[in-house]
């Protein structure tokens, strides 16, 4: 940049405040005016703001995995497509393909829009205000994309960078394009249009900071963040001794299309800088596990930002010390025409991957793996409407244990993060009747610090000519402790349970399985791996996961040699 004013660090707080409000009130916006249930109860969008480069400077605390390819995605954009040159005032770009640039640097899959509005103060673009959006449908061969795909042709409409709105005019033509591949039009009409609006309006909220402090003076805060984000991530990754280590997890582990197939990892700590090398990685697969290399980087952010200070503003200068070599034509750096819609299988893999290999150097630093990449999703058609609708969730479960703290219970961890819809407003819209979701006992990976537990999950499908569409991880090769914890119990998928219609399904991943109406849908959700020895929890942790449902006496007494009595007290087995 040019000679720019130093910035006192009273209006540079203000501004990073400033900023990361702005992408708040992008996301309100879109889950206040979404139809999808998708948007309106799993919040399952992310929005940043971003210098005329496309660098980062605040985002919305959303799913990590659509946070940090915004700003991927737009770089590629005015790389190959939209030069800064080509942007004007009132323009919106949009666009929904993996495959942009030379590889995968686009969208995360197809039913992921990004939109992007230019922020122009006094002729000059100083910024883009960006939302990513997961929108219901985008006519795959089946209903939300789901199922096993093999191909990128399998999973939907793929629209390039297209100016969707034209220096303030809406182009009804990309608009309709859009529409007429979709089995949700008007849920997809109204949430385009809202995603529109909400980085047109982020732009004014933007601009008035501008007029506030000034041009120069905004723009030299841009800097001072990225390049104080810079220094601190910096500082964090000098304290991690010098070294490589390597590491490597199951995809498939169930044996489900030929698997397992493997990740591999040779992590390398020099000076303030880290390397994740992940040649060795077996190749991309038919079928819809890949990885964009795009969202590879985006889990690679994600496991840094885990690991050093938490009061880190996350900009551009957290990613500048980070490399990353991702062979192209592997499972984390797909290349056309890969289908990449169940992407997040590699991606949570890759968190187990990274914490596995600096445990060797950082214990500190570390956490047992998780639960994992868990989707439950129902289509079947509404008897009353005679629509043809998708309901379901995020699956939560057990989170690893840290140095710190037991793992978190039941909740989508890691690249996810989205929120657990409640039942009421799925039964509202939808042809289900939920029965069940509790925790699951003795579930947790045994640790000084316990992983947190799995749930089960249970439903009963009211529409008619149902399909399920299931995606779990960890029910072969468990969520692994760090440090001497132990592993958490895996988990499963039962159609029917405790009846004569019972069975099981033979993967955890795979194609839609046919259901009926009136079948019951149950998923038991692993647990998340323990820290430490188990040994050395203590004796009042013990009781109160006794207490709490989480662990039975036996295994308080088997696993953690804690003796509960009848009355509630615990001594030495």
């Amino acid at each position: 940049m040019p000679n720019l004013p130093k910035i006192d660090p009273v209006t540079l707080e203000i501004v990073r405040n400033g900023l990361k409000a702005v992408a708040q009130r992008i996301t309100r916006r879109m889950i206040r005016s979404a139809n999808s249930f998708i948007v309106k109860e799993m919040e399952d969008c992310s929005a940043s703001v971003l210098d005329a480069h496309g660098h980062l400077l605040a985002e919305e605390a959303g799913p990590p995995i659509q946070l940090n390819t915004v700003g991927i995605c737009l770089k590629t954009i005015i790389e190959h497509y939209f030069p800064v040159s080509a942007w004007n005032p009132g323009d919106i770009v949009i666009t929904n393909d993996p495959y942009l640039g030379d590889g995968s640097l686009g969208a995360s899959h197809t039913n992921d829009y990004l939109a992007f509005s230019p922020i122009f103060f006094d002729g000059e673009l100083v910024a883009f205000t960006g939302l990513l959006v997961h929108h219901l449908d985008v006519g795959a061969v089946n209903m939300g994309t789901r199922g096993w795909n093999t191909e990128i042709y399998h999973e939907g409409l793929c629209v390039p960078p297209l100016k969707i709105v034209d220096k303030g005019h809406l182009d009804k033509k990309v608009l309709s394009i859009i529409l007429n591949n979709t089995r949700t039009r008007e849920i997809v009409h109204n949430d385009i249009l809202s995603q529109i609006s909400s980085v047109q309006v982020a732009g004014h909220d933007v601009l008035e900071m501008f007029e506030k402090f000034g041009g120069e003076t905004v723009k030299s805060c841009f800097r001072e963040l990225m390049e104080f984000a810079e220094r601190r991530t910096r500082e964090e990754i000098c304290a991690i001794p010098d070294g490589s280590w390597t590491h490597e997890e199951p995809i498939l582990d169930d044996g489900a299309k030929g698997g397992p197939f493997y990740l591999r990892l040779n992590l390398t700590k020099s000076g303030s800088e880290l390397t994740f090398d992940f040649t060795g990685t077996d190749p991309q697969i038919a079928g819809p596990i890949n990885s964009p290399l795009a969202t590879t980087l985006a889990a690679v952010y994600y496991c840094v930002r885990a690991i050093t200070d938490s009061s880190i503003a996350n900009t551009e200068g957290c990613k500048v010390p980070i490399k990353v070599i991702a062979p192209p034509g592997s499972l984390v750096n797909a290349r056309a025409p890969a289908a990449v819609y169940q992407r997040m299988v590699v991606c949570h893999s890759i968190v187990d991957l990274v914490m596995g290999a600096l445990a060797h150097a950082a214990p500190e630093r570390v956490m047992g793996d998780s639960c994992g990449c868990m989707y439950n999703f129902t289509t079947a058609t509404n008897p009353e409407t005679g629509q043809r609708g998708q309901f379901g969730e995020v699956v939560p479960g057990g989170l690893g244990a840290t140095a710190r703290a037991d793992g978190i219970d039941a909740m989508a961890c890691h690249v996810t993060n989205c929120h657990i819809p409640p039942f009421e407003a799925i039964e509202m819209d939808a042809p289900v009747l939920y029965l069940k979701r509790e925790y699951r006992t003795d579930t947790e990976g045994p640790g000084q610090h316990r992983g947190g537990v799995g749930i089960t999950l249970s439903y009963k499908v009211l529409g008619d000519a149902p399909t399920l569409a299931n995606t779990s991880q960890k029910s072969v090769s468990r969520p692994q402790g760090v440090l001497g914890g132990g592993a958490a119990d895996g988990g499963s998928w039962v159609i029917n349970e405790g009846t004569d219609t019972e069975f099981r399904l033979a993967h955890t991943i795979g194609d839609l399985t046919i259901l009926k109406a009136g079948d019951v849908v149950t998923q038991h959700t692993p647990g998340g791996g323990g820290y430490g020895d188990p040994s050395t929890r203590s004796r009042k942790a013990v009781l109160a996961d006794v207490r709490a449902g989480f662990v039975t006496k036996d295994r308080a007494k088997a696993v953690y040699g804690v003796e509960c009595s009848e009355r509630g007290e615990s001594q030495a087995a």
